[in-house]
């Protein structure tokens, strides 16, 4: 049964109520597209929607400070939690979902998916121990600080799923010109954590055990399974470096705003005249492989 895709504004998310839900989805867009989720990425949104999940679009402010954004999300997900019951009971549908966090989900794309590890991350209740050597004791002060005021019980996103799809784990020169970010890093204002300390504690880290990714064959930002070189390549880092860990990953075709897009009749249009543009929608194939994901992450465990 078809049903139509609402979004609400609640807190500072945009939600679309599914009136019997088999799992939520908190959705974190790329940089500038994010910070529109339900405009720019409304037809892949809508087509997990119709497929029975309720969608959570979580907008992200342009900023240096990754920890700061990450921690922000995970308070925001705490917060909704309660309001999503309360909306449920309010319109006569289920609730159950919302009070069973093994029934969440988070989907990240490009600078998105580095939020979501950032969450995976805080999820040990030893990160702070475990990230000494990777982080600055100051970084690592700072951002704990800031977890017990806003957040003192979180357990991060533990035991929630997570789909990665076209993973930027950004840095300063991801986000502006290099000779611009040359000149943010000497002053000490590039980005926190910058990919190699996000790498690290990766590396580090025993989670990352309920995750996917789906990489992009022409993705030349994230990069894709053929590249030889880890060092340009997040696709290629993360395939070689959690291969301890039951990782689902697939490869499609398509380049790196493969997710953005507006329906208009049979045709999807990103509004981005350096990708595609436009495609007929018998030829997508990336809602069908996040559904089959979707799917296998949640017999995990």
């Amino acid at each position: 049964m078809s049903h139509s895709l609402r979004f609400q504004p609640i807190g500072s998310s945009w939600v679309a109520l599914h009136p019997d839900p088999k799992g939520v989805i908190f959705f974190i867009g790329g940089a500038f597209f994010g910070t529109f989720p339900t405009f720019f990425y409304r037809y892949f949104l809508g087509s997990i929607y119709q497929a029975g999940y309720t969608i959570v679009a979580l907008p992200f402010r342009f900023t240096f400070r990754h920890w700061s954004v990450a921690i922000s999300l995970l308070q925001e997900q705490q917060q909704l939690r309660p309001t999503l019951v309360e909306m449920a009971k309010h319109a006569g549908y289920a609730t159950t979902v919302y009070q069973t966090p093994e029934q969440f989900y988070w989907i990240g794309h490009s600078v998105g998916c580095k939020y979501v590890a950032l969450l995976e991350l805080l999820s040990s209740s030893r990160w702070a121990e475990q990230s000494k050597s990777c982080l600055e004791s100051q970084q690592i002060e700072r951002t704990q600080l800031q977890i017990d005021t806003r957040i003192p019980d979180t357990m991060g996103i533990y035991s929630q799923r997570s789909l990665l799809i076209a993973p930027d784990i950004s840095d300063t020169d991801s986000a502006i010109p290099k000779p611009l970010a040359r000149i943010v890093e000497a002053l000490g204002l590039g980005v926190q954590p910058s990919r190699s300390q996000t790498l690290c504690l990766i590396r580090q880290s025993s989670l990352f055990h309920l995750t996917a990714i789906i990489s992009l064959a022409q993705d030349t930002i994230a990069g894709r399974v053929a590249d030889m070189d880890e060092t340009q390549s997040d696709v290629r880092w993360l395939l070689n470096h959690l291969t301890d860990r039951p990782l689902l990953h697939l490869e499609q075709s398509g380049k790196h705003l493969e997710p953005v897009g507006i329906r208009i009749g049979r045709w999807i249009v990103d509004l981005n005249p350096f990708d595609k543009f436009i495609e007929p929608i018998a030829r997508r194939e990336l809602e069908a492989n996040v559904l089959m994901f979707l799917e296998k992450l949640g017999q995990k465990f």
